[in-house]
């Protein structure tokens, strides 16, 4: 029995076939690639009552990934992330049936660990002995670690205002860090000359290479396993490379297919921020691409991508989908990290706040309706970004006393 259906990739763009079984990056045409699947298949070897009594990671669904030999995954446990019931917050927006998927319980904080997880092992499959890849932070952050764990080298080039913490997991897992005085595209071109002076390296930038894509679209089989498969009406999620919407999107198309689950999709919505809101300006241009977005600068740290490699596939998931697209402000997302912690006791992340920022707004303008069943993704921890939630408290002295009543 196979392990995995993959057929072949295909340009995102002209649809031409590509080999699945070399090393692949862009098509000829610049686009991305996305990874095909013998579905039919697929759908013979297994049903999603067999998937339930797999172990809980993203691997559960394998014959829809591209890892063709089961030694050949590299895990540390990845996956199956809960859906978690958000009734005080909900209620408070006017969405009672508000869910989270939180990612920041998955290794390294964050859901980039899904796309590491399957772009490293079908990197070391392919016999890649190095990845590089520019990040805002957490990407670079999972895919150090997990190049760590296949015995593959990793170097990673971040702006100098990425998170801390973040260079620290990747000097921890060895990786070659170097910090860049600009963007994230500004770290992208000093690695691309990188690589090109290096044997056995490959770049594993957003989209650059077909895999990433494949672990991230796992969010959108799980949602609707954990939904006993069904749907959401509404699935918000913060666009900045915007790998996560488009896999999801990728996985329902997929499903359906294989008539796993029915005809409805849910509306699919792209959240960004008002410092850098590429998608949201082409969405309502009615454009196909977006324009690169001057000045960008967010406390989203993770959605600051000014020009996005794989932009049409972001606005044609949101088009078909009937969804929208969202630009917050930075003062409302920090609003929201507190608002969130303080109803739910659930610390997410800026990026996760600005879905709730969005879900709030929308709710407002009637665009959600309060019956509709509505899915966040918080992308990842809260812990991990300390300096959204400025600590101004008092200090006391060793024989002072704590005020009666709570109050300061």
């Amino acid at each position: 029995m196979a392990f995995s259906h993959l057929s072949h990739l295909e340009c995102s763009w002209t649809g031409e076939r590509y080999d699945a079984d070399a090393v692949q990056g862009v098509s000829a045409a610049g686009k991305p690639l996305l990874a095909r699947y013998d579905l039919a298949a697929a759908a013979a070897a297994v049903t999603p009552a067999e998937i339930a009594s797999r172990p809980h990671t993203l691997w559960r669904y394998h014959e829809l990934l591209p890892v063709r030999e089961a030694a050949n995954v590299i895990t540390l446990g990845e996956g199956m992330t809960p859906l978690v019931p958000m009734p005080t917050y909900g209620a408070a927006i006017g969405v009672p049936n508000l869910l989270m998927k939180d990612e920041g319980l998955v290794p390294t904080g964050s859901f980039k660990a899904r796309g590491a997880a399957v772009g490293v092992s079908r990197a070391a499959e392919l016999g890649i002995k190095g990845v590089a890849m520019p990040t805002n932070g957490n990407a670079g952050a999972a895919w150090a670690v997990y190049a760590a764990r296949a015995g593959l080298t990793s170097l990673i080039a971040m702006p100098l205002d990425a998170p801390s913490i973040t260079r620290a997991e990747c000097v921890a897992a060895g990786a070659e860090l170097y910090l860049v005085d600009g963007l994230i595209g500004d770290a992208g071109k000093l690695v691309n000359q990188a690589v090109a002076s290096r044997t056995g390296y490959q770049e594993v930038s957003t989209l650059k290479e077909p895999y990433r894509i494949e672990g991230k679209k796992t969010m959108g089989y799980e949602i609707a396993e954990q939904l006993g498969w069904t749907v959401p009406d509404v699935i918000l999620y913060p666009a900045g490379g915007g790998v996560g919407l488009i896999g999801i999107h990728k996985a329902l198309l997929e499903m359906q297919a294989m008539g796993w689950i029915g005809e409805k999709l849910p509306r699919l919505v792209a959240v960004q921020a008002e410092g850098c809101a590429p998608l949201v300006r082409a969405f309502e241009q009615g454009a196909r691409e977006s324009e690169p977005f001057p000045d960008a600068r967010t406390v989203a740290f993770g959605i600051t991508v000014p020009k996005a490699l794989g932009d049409f596939l972001v606005l044609d998931a949101v088009r078909e989908t009937g969804g929208t697209a969202i630009a917050v402000s930075d003062d409302d997302l920090l609003a929201e990290v507190q608002a969130v912690a303080r109803t739910e006791g659930a610390f997410v992340c800026p990026e996760g706040a600005a879905c709730f920022t969005a879900a709030r707004q929308l709710r407002e303008s009637g665009w959600l309706g309060e019956g509709e069943q509505v899915l966040v993704l918080n992308t990842g921890a809260g812990i991990k970004y300390p300096e959204t939630v400025p600590v101004d408290v008092p200090t006391l002295a060793k024989d002072g006393a704590i005020p009666a009543g709570g109050e300061r």
